[in-house]
Order: structure tokens, then C-alpha cells, then sequence
């Protein structure tokens, strides 16, 4: 029983679909974290749900891991094989199978990425909301529970899966959940399988809600003299019910990286980025209140975006902070941390994060989705300087310290990956963090589905 026997066991099934070559396998051990490359031992790309299954047999047979990739753009680690074993891409299973204008609903494998549909949907007057910021793969967000800048709208993953095809740890191919809007008929498999970061199953296929692309869109920005005046816009916007469909928080060092980065000029302070969909007049009305209360909080130039090119511009600005710092910091990666916390505690959170990290030294940039009370924090440090990443996992542990003591959560959307798994216990409870390892020997006793990950004893 071996990691080996199981790659020499597939690999007649598989042919040049089963690769060893160290240059793929260090191409699927890289990750978008601090995390030091870590290759998987073969990398297998399956075309059908049924080779899937046999991977997942085949394996479990052999006491072989086996870790599934999307688009590999995880935040937490989720990726890293750290046992070794098989990297199970889905480059390949990557068909929008079926949309259901009237029901609104799509069908889509797990290889499907967020842009991809959207892309197809174009012409069918809807639109899948969920956007993380990086072209991620539906499978992927499943997985991770991701949500994003839509989500203090339409909600995040857990709100948009309807049904799954998962592949368990033995073989076996279920579905759960179905295509209708409501279900009141056992234990909700569906939501089980989603934020389960690959312990659980391999998801294999995904139907997904859909939503009407809006009759009217607007973006506004506004600049801040302090990150006080921009988190009281925010709080204040939520608990007036304004329906914002985005409310992003965007700190100093993030808008002066983003200037040199995307070409924009905008005023060297805190800043938010918001957009209002609906009718024409319902934006316009929206837009206005938010732009009265920016202005009672110190906000000026509030300006809006009406265009698509330039709401897309902006929006891409955002999306692609992070390379701006990285410009802006040559040498450096993150150590990207994110929390969430009630709304009324956010200013809290977010103001005793900051200080914190400016009495350390090192440079960070905050950004966050704060509508959902949801931020990020990257600690920009050089991954090769000891002193440098002990100070950033010292900071990010006091960050989820923090946020569990205000009553929030260690993680609003990057999941838990491999650094906050120490928090699991102190967030949830012993008994409850141990009953989740439970539900995992139940479903994977052999414990091959992305060992390491989540849970107690894997």
C-alpha cells in the first residue's frame, strides 16, 4: 500500500494524463500564499466523473492522498499537498452543461471558471454574482465557500449551490440536492460537501443559482480622510438597508499602489468603492443617499461610473490590488489573512488590526469586502527573511484572536487551509471542532481526501 503502487495502477488508464515530470508537479505545488512550493507526486487530469471515481477507489485501495485543483488560486493553502499523493486538476472537466433560462439555473463541471460563465450566460440576460476577485473555478468556490464583493447582496456559495455530483473517498458517485428552489427531506448534504475544503468528497458537478443581469448598474467612488469616516459609511449604509451591490473598503498604501498600478489619480487616503444595481431610478436614489452619508463622514469627490468600460476598470483596479502592492513592494509576497466580524464591531476589529500592524514595521495593505463586515489584511514580507514570516504569523494570529473575541470568525471567505487550523477548536468549540472529525472518518476513513486540512487527526 503506497503512494507509488496507486500512480502505477493508473496509470495504463490514464496515459499522458497522468503526469511525473518534476516541472508539472512543481507547477501544481506552487500556490498564491507564503507557502514554500510543495509538489504533489503525479498530477492526473480526469475528463469524466467516472475516471474521478476510479482515481478515488484506486487510491483509497492504496492509502494514496489526493488533493483536487481548480484554477489553484486559494489564499489558505488548501492546495498544498503536504502528504503527497495525487493533484487531481480539472483542467479538463470544464463545460457549462446546461442553462436554464426560465428557472434560472445553470449546470456546470467543477473546471468551469467564474469569468467562463458568465461569459456564456451573456446572451440569456443573466449573470452568476459570485466574484471572488481571481478567475476561480465553480468547483473551487464550492469548496472554499467563496463569496466576494457581491456577497452583501446575493449572498455567497453556501446561497448559490442548489445541487452537487460528489465523488466520495471510496468510489461512490451521489447527488445531492436537486433543481428545486426549497427542500424539506433529510440532513442537507449539499451544504456539508460546500466549505469543506476536499475532506469530505471530490464535487464532480454543480448546479448553481442564477440571477437577472440588473436593468441599471453604477459604481461611485469616494476618498476618506480616515478609515473612521469610510467604516461609519459603511456601518450606516447597512443598517439603513440601502441594497448596495458592492461596498469595498480600500485603505492608503492600497490606492497609492493602485494609482502606479492602473493609472488612476485618486487622493493618497482610505477610499470606498460601491455599486448600486436596479432600476434607473432606484440606483440614482441609492447613489444619492450613500453619497449624502460619505459626505457626512468626511468623504469627498464622490464620483460615479456609469459607463461599462469604466466600471470595469475600476473594478479590475480593485481586483488587482494585490499585484499593485506587489509592484509597489518589490521582493515581497503576502501572508494574506482575512476576518469577519458583526458590523457594529468592524471599526473595532479593523482600527486594532491596523495599529497593530503599523507598531510592527512591516508593510500591509488593508482591503476588504465591508458590507459583510468581511477584511483582508496581506502582510508584505520577503518569504525567504525568518524574522520577516514569524512577525506576519504573529500578527495574523493575533488578528484571529481578536476577531473570535469580538464575537466574528477566523475566516469570512479565504477558508482555513493549513495556518488557522489551530483556531478551529477555540472558534467553534472542542466537542464541535471534534465532531467535525468525525463526519470526516465517516466519510473518508482511510483519510486520503486532502489530508492535513480542516479537521483534528488528519
Amino acid at each position: 500500500m503506497s503512494i507509488d503502487s496507486a500512480i502505477a495502477a493508473l496509470a495504463p488508464h490514464f496515459g499522458d494524463r497522468l503526469s511525473t515530470a518534476d516541472g508539472v508537479r512543481d507547477t501544481f505545488g506552487r500556490n498564491e500564499a507564503w507557502y514554500p512550493v510543495t509538489p504533489p507526486d503525479a498530477v492526473v487530469w480526469p475528463e469524466t466523473t467516472d475516471e474521478v471515481a476510479l482515481v478515488a477507489k484506486t487510491c483509497n485501495e492504496h492509502g494514496c492522498p489526493i488533493i483536487a485543483w481548480g484554477a489553484g488560486t486559494s489564499l489558505e493553502g488548501h492546495i498544498v499537498p503536504v502528504q503527497g499523493g495525487i493533484t487531481l486538476s480539472f483542467d479538463r472537466m470544464n463545460q457549462v452543461l446546461e442553462v436554464h433560462d426560465a428557472d434560472m439555473d445553470a449546470v456546470v463541471q467543477p473546471g468551469v471558471t467564474r469569468k467562463q460563465l458568465n461569459e456564456e450566460l451573456r446572451a440569456s440576460g443573466l449573470f452568476f454574482p459570485i466574484d471572488p476577485g481571481a478567475d476561480a473555478s465553480i468547483g473551487g468556490m464550492a469548496a472554499t465557500r467563496a463569496s466576494g464583493t457581491c456577497a452583501v447582496r446575493y449572498g455567497t456559495m453556501r446561497e448559490s449551490i442548489m445541487a452537487l455530483e460528489v465523488v466520495l473517498a471510496d468510489g461512490r458517485i451521489i447527488r445531492t440536492g436537486s433543481r428545486a428552489r426549497k427542500a424539506s427531506n433529510g440532513y442537507d448534504l449539499t451544504k456539508l460537501f460546500v466549505g469543506s475544503e476536499g475532506t469530505l468528497g471530490i464535487i464532480t458537478e454543480l448546479t448553481v443559482r442564477l440571477h437577472p443581469q440588473p436593468e441599471a448598474v453604477s459604481a461611485a467612488v469616494c476618498g476618506f480622510e480616515t478609515l473612521e469616516g469610510a467604516i461609519d459609511t459603511v456601518m450606516q449604509t447597512i443598517q439603513m438597508a440601502i441594497p448596495v451591490a458592492r461596498i469595498e473598503l480600500v485603505d492608503q498604501v492600497a490606492i497609492k499602489a493602485i494609482n502606479a498600478y492602473s493609472g488612476f489619480e485618486m487622493q493618497e487616503g482610505p477610499h470606498l468603492f460601491v455599486e448600486f444595481h436596479g432600476s434607473e431610478q432606484g440606483v440614482a436614489e441609492q447613489a444619492e443617499i450613500v453619497g449624502a452619508l460619505c459626505e457626512e463622514n468626511g468623504g469627498t469627490g464622490f464620483e460615479w461610473a456609469t459607463k461599462q468600460e469604466d466600471r470595469t476598470r475600476l473594478w479590475s483596479a480593485r481586483h488587482n490590488f494585490y499585484y499593485a502592492v506587489k509592484q509597489m513592494f518589490p521582493g515581497t509576497t503576502g501572508y494574506n489573512t482575512d476576518a469577519c466580524v458583526p458590523i457594529s464591531r468592524l471599526q473595532d476589529c479593523i482600527l486594532e488590526s491596523w495599529e497593530d500592524q503599523r507598531d510592527s514595521g512591516l508593510n500591509a495593505v488593508l482591503i476588504g469586502h465591508a458590507g459583510d463586515g468581511n477584511f483582508h489584511l496581506s502582510y508584505m514580507i520577503d518569504p525567504d527573511n525568518p524574522e520577516e514570516l514569524s512577525q506576519a504569523k504573529t500578527l495574523a494570529d493575533r488578528l484571529s484572536a481578536r476577531t473570535i473575541r469580538m464575537g466574528g470568525t477566523v475566516s469570512g471567505e479565504h477558508g482555513i487551509g493549513i495556518a488557522k487550523k489551530k483556531f478551529m477548536a477555540e472558534e467553534h468549540g472542542e466537542d464541535a471542532w471534534q465532531l467535525m472529525g468525525e463526519i470526516k472518518r465517516t466519510f473518508d476513513p482511510a483519510g486520503i481526501l486532502n489530508p492535513g486540512k480542516l479537521v483534528p487527526g488528519n
